[in-house]
C-alpha cells in the first residue's frame, strides 16, 4: 500500500466515524409529569428488596433439587417438586419486577436488584430435613411480604402518609395465599414422610419419593 493510499484509507475511517457519531440517536429525556408515582420510600424499598428475597429462594430450591438429583442421593421425585418451586420463586420475583414497573418505581438502577444471591444450602441430610429447611425457607418469605403491607400501610416516609391499599390487596390476595397454602403443605408432608419413616425406616423415604414422582402427594 503506498502514501497515496494509506492517506485516502485513513481518510475514509475518519469520515466514517464522523457520519456513525451523527446517525446515533442522542433524545433529550422526556419530561413525564411525576403525580401518578405514588408509592411512598419505605415501602418502595422493601419491594425492591423482596426481589432478592424471592431469587434466594428460587437459588435455593434449584440446590435442593440438584442435591436429590444426584446418583449417590436419587430422589427424582424431591428433585421435580423442589425444581417446580424454583420455578414459582423465579416467578414471584418477576411479579414483583413488573408491578414495580407498572408503578413507575423501576426506572433506573435495575442492577441492584439481583446481587448474585446464593443458596442457603446445597446438601440435605435427608428428605425430612430439606422440607423443615423449605418451611423455614418459606415462613421467612411469608415474614418478608408481611413486612412489606405493614410497610405500606403505615408509611413513615415522605409520602404524606399515602396508605397504598393497592399493593396490600395485591400482596394479600396474591402473595400470602399461596404462601399459606405452601407452607400447610409443606407442614403436611413432614408429617406424611416422618410417619412412613417410623413405620419403614429408610424404606420409606423412597416409597415417599414415589409418590412425590407420581403426584400423589
Amino acid at each position: 500500500m503506498n502514501t497515496l493510499q494509506i492517506v485516502i484509507f485513513v481518510a475514509a475511517v475518519i469520515c466514517a466515524q464522523d457520519v456513525s457519531a451523527k446517525l446515533q440517536c442522542k433524545q433529550a429525556p422526556v419530561d413525564i409529569p411525576k403525580d401518578w408515582i405514588t408509592m411512598v420510600d419505605p415501602c418502595t424499598a422493601k419491594m425492591r428488596e423482596q426481589v432478592q428475597e424471592e431469587l434466594k429462594a428460587a437459588l435455593t430450591y434449584m440446590a435442593m433439587g440438584a442435591h436429590f438429583s444426584r446418583d449417590v442421593i436419587n430422589r427424582p421425585g424431591f428433585a421435580k417438586m423442589f425444581f417446580e418451586s424454583a420455578s414459582e420463586e423465579r416467578e414471584h420475583a418477576m411479579k414483583i419486577i413488573s408491578y414495580l414497573l407498572m408503578r413507575g418505581e423501576l426506572t433506573s438502577e435495575v442492577s441492584k436488584l439481583i446481587r448474585n444471591p446464593a443458596p442457603l444450602a446445597e446438601t440435605y441430610e435427608s428428605g425430612v430435613a430439606a422440607l423443615k429447611s423449605a418451611l423455614e425457607l418459606e415462613t421467612h418469605v411469608t415474614r418478608k411480604i408481611r413486612d412489606i403491607i405493614i410497610a405500606c400501610e403505615n408509611p413513615t416516609g415522605d409520602g404524606n402518609g399515602f396508605n397504598d391499599y393497592h399493593l396490600v390487596d395485591y400482596l394479600t390476595g396474591d402473595f400470602l395465599e399461596e404462601q399459606y397454602r405452601g407452607q400447610r403443605d409443606l407442614a403436611g408432608k413432614i408429617s406424611t414422610l416422618g410417619k412412613m419413616m417410623d413405620n419403614f425406616g429408610a424404606l420409606g423415604e423412597f416409597l415417599f419419593d414415589k409418590k412425590l414422582l407420581n403426584g400423589e402427594l
